[in-house]
């Protein structure tokens, strides 16, 4: 007996503005996914951020064309540079200092990261240790 396989998208979505434009149109339309449908839900579901803040959503599509999708928390770069109050991180990661953040910023964003499905197991500290190292990777210095 044959099992119905479901393919998995995985796409960066603008809170609260998902338009069924490129590059979110084109990328369901050729799985033959409405978009439309999935931008309003989408919206519906985000309302409660901050408009345009980048979300993870994993699209699960069934064989008969339903889908269903999942958020996860915004990437842990986009929490630093908005901590930061900048809008790129360093080219030179390590050699070019482009900000600066608290330890306050770090653990508020551990906080965050906590509620996310892969992390919950993980303690406060740990999470702060991989953030600060992130940090470092984009340019972004840890101030006490």
């Amino acid at each position: 007996m044959a099992t119905a396989t479901v393919s998995k998208i995985r796409i960066l979505v603008p809170a609260g503005n998902a338009r069924p434009t490129p590059p979110i149109g084109p990328i369901l339309g050729q799985r033959g996914l409405k978009a439309i449908d999935f931008c309003k839900q989408f919206n519906e579901f985000t309302k409660k951020y901050e408009v345009d803040t980048p979300v993870p959503t994993i699209i699960m599509m069934q064989p008969d064309r339903k889908f269903t999708f999942t958020c996860s928390m915004p990437p842990t770069s986009w929490l630093l540079k908005r901590a930061a109050k900048i809008d790129k991180g360093s080219a030179k990661p390590k050699h070019e200092v482009v900000g600066k953040v608290s330890l306050k910023h770090i653990y508020e964003i551990a906080k965050i990261k906590q509620k996310q499905e892969n992390l919950k197991d993980f303690d406060l500290k740990s999470i702060c240790k991989s953030i600060i190292a992130t940090s470092g990777s984009i340019g972004i210095e840890v101030v006490p």
